[in-house]
């Protein structure tokens, strides 16, 4: 790449342009638009979750103290903060969310093929969600409790690659459990849940649609035993039982056999017991499928501590949703950069790497790609491979 062009602008042309341009054209976004048109709006959102800028006050100076290279990494416009402020609040947060989904396609097409686990060679999802609290005095749209305010991020995760391939945002008082109703299974797939969405109305139609479901039983759990299998209790596995349901409600709701499987932790002695539709799986592999769940903890983990959803620049509903989808969107983007770069370094690294460089004059292989860059794995991002769990290291 032309070594004149600075990281951010070459960062940028991985972005579908076309496709965005799509996306604002459906929504009308650029309508009776004289300043920040809906392009420049995301660069600007973009350069703000990159540096990790806390304010809109902090992300109109820095613009303002880079000057003319502004203008060669695609931002044209005069940035005020009053004018961030307006396009955060007027334009459609639907053209930013359509456009992460966009990505989203092309990353896990991307990711596809991704080796997952020696004993598992279909695409696992983990479906959790996160609560982010708000004030109630200065969110009001999003009332949760009589004195608290939040919104919750549902997300599907596609546990080869750790990137969302579904992301719902809802007020608080939306219970998990009603985010299967929008689910459209994949047949073949595994979907991993804590007990949380245990209703078996609702899994019964995952299982209807070919797809299998990992999850965790609540104590009180009335069922019959059919049969046992026999198992190796050195790993950990501690039964591993065919069940139907007792209760006329149960069987109504599930009339089908289920799997129900025992397994002890060997770190932590906690006794586990996992519901499945999937029975042609080894025992050991479905209690370590769940424990792979974790990814999903680690991932609301990560993108609350590295990308700009905990604090926001802007108080309406509009301006919450635009800048979790913007946030969504650079996150996503940076994993088809790793990927279609081959860039040996965790996300983690890149965009520590990418919010000192950006508006460095260099290649961006160059810099994302430096061979003495030491790399320190936390213990959280090494439970982020799956591998490790299948293979029990």
């Amino acid at each position: 790449m032309n070594e004149g062009r600075t990281v951010f602008a070459q960062l940028m042309d991985w972005m579908p342009k076309y496709e965005f341009s799509k996306c604002v054209k459906k929504y009308r976004g650029n309508y009776h638009v004289r300043a920040l048109p809906c392009y420049e709006q995301f660069l600007v959102m973009a350069f703000a979750q990159l540096t990790y800028r806390e304010s809109l006050r902090a992300i109109a100076a820095c613009l303002e103290a880079l000057g003319h290279r502004l203008y060669h990494a695609g931002i044209r416009s005069a940035v005020a903060k009053s004018t961030l402020a307006d396009a955060n609040e007027k334009r459609s947060w639907k053209i930013f969310a359509d456009f992460a989904h966009l990505l989203i396609q092309e990353a896990v097409e991307l990711y596809t093929g991704e080796e997952f686990g020696k004993e598992l060679n279909q695409v696992a999802y983990a479906l959790d969600s996160t609560t982010i609290d708000l004030c109630l005095s200065l969110f009001p749209w999003a009332k949760f409790r009589k004195h608290k305010a939040a919104i919750k991020l549902h997300t599907l995760l596609d546990l080869r690659c750790c990137i969302p391939t579904l992301v719902i945002i809802t007020s608080g008082k939306v219970h998990e459990v009603n985010i299967l109703d929008q689910l459209a299974c994949e047949a073949g797939a595994f979907y991993v849940m804590d007990r949380g969405y245990l209703d078996f109305t609702r899994l019964h139609s995952i299982h209807r649609q070919g797809a299998f479901f990992v999850t965790r039983t609540k104590k009180r759990f009335n069922f019959q035993r059919r049969y046992s299998r026999s198992i190796s209790k050195r790993r950990g596995v501690r039964f591993d039982q065919t069940i139907v349901l007792k209760g006329f409600y149960a069987q109504q709701d599930y009339p089908d056999i289920l799997r129900r499987i025992g397994y002890i932790d060997r770190l932590t002695g906690k006794k586990l017991v996992f519901l499945t539709n999937n029975f042609a799986k080894p025992a050991l592999t479905i209690a370590l499928l769940y424990k792979s769940r974790w990814q999903i903890e680690l991932f609301f983990k990560w993108i609350k501590q590295h990308l700009r959803i905990k604090a926001f620049y802007g108080t309406s509903e509009n301006a919450v949703k635009t800048q979790i989808w913007i946030a969504i969107s650079v996150y996503v983007l940076v994993a088809i950069i790793k990927k279609r770069l081959h860039l040996p370094h965790s996300l983690y690294t890149i965009l520590q790497i990418l919010s000192v460089t950006l508006f460095e004059k260099t290649p961006i292989l160059q810099t994302l790609s430096q061979p003495n860059i030491t790399q320190k794995t936390t213990d959280d991002e090494k439970q982020l491979y799956f591998q490790d769990f299948l293979t029990g290291q």
